[in-house]
């Protein structure tokens, strides 16, 4: 997935904000595969377990058999078909999930070679807002930053001001 670059700044900043929110003696269900940013969230001493690859849109086993503490969700949402029906599936009171916001300079992303890497979504925040809140979360922090790229061109530009990644620290709302 990584083989060309390497999300330093996205990893950093989602660390910092793990961090900032979940105990290290929590247990964690990560949406998707294990990935290097899992890894990460192991080496720094998070207890991580991942589902398996499952279609979601279509299994959610996983998620209502976890005993997890927190279910982490990075980047994730946009490529389901129904995002809803995950975000209320899960049994755990915390959630830490981030998705790549709607550039209204750029088409939506999607892989010409890997079905599954596409986006069915194309969020703006308020949009992944309102469909945390309607699946019965709270935002209680939120925080928003850009992805700029060493590349020429007007998107390379743009990418230095506009955000790109959006992340949320919600609790279930009883």
């Amino acid at each position: 997935m990584y083989e060309k670059t390497y999300p330093n700044k996205r990893f950093k900043n989602t660390l910092e904000f793990l961090n900032k929110h979940i105990s290290k003696d929590s247990k964690v269900l990560d949406l998707g595969v294990s990935n290097p940013f899992s890894e990460i969230m192991k080496k720094e001493g998070f207890h991580v377990s991942n589902t398996k690859g499952e279609d979601l849109d279509l299994n959610t086993e996983a998620i209502e058999n976890s005993n997890a503490d927190v279910v982490t969700a990075f980047e994730i949402f946009e490529h389901l078909l129904s995002p809803f029906t995950v975000l209320k599936s899960i049994k755990a009171d915390k959630l830490v999930a981030s998705i790549p916001l709607r550039l209204w300079f750029s088409p939506a992303y999607r892989s010409k070679t890997d079905l599954w890497d596409r986006h069915y979504h194309e969020f703006e925040d308020w949009q992944f807002d309102w469909l945390l809140e309607k699946a019965g979360w709270k935002i209680l922090d939120r925080q928003k930053w850009t992805n700029p790229t060493k590349k020429l061109g007007i998107r390379p530009i743009l990418r230095w001001f506009t955000p790109r990644y959006y992340i949320v620290y919600a609790e279930k709302i009883q």
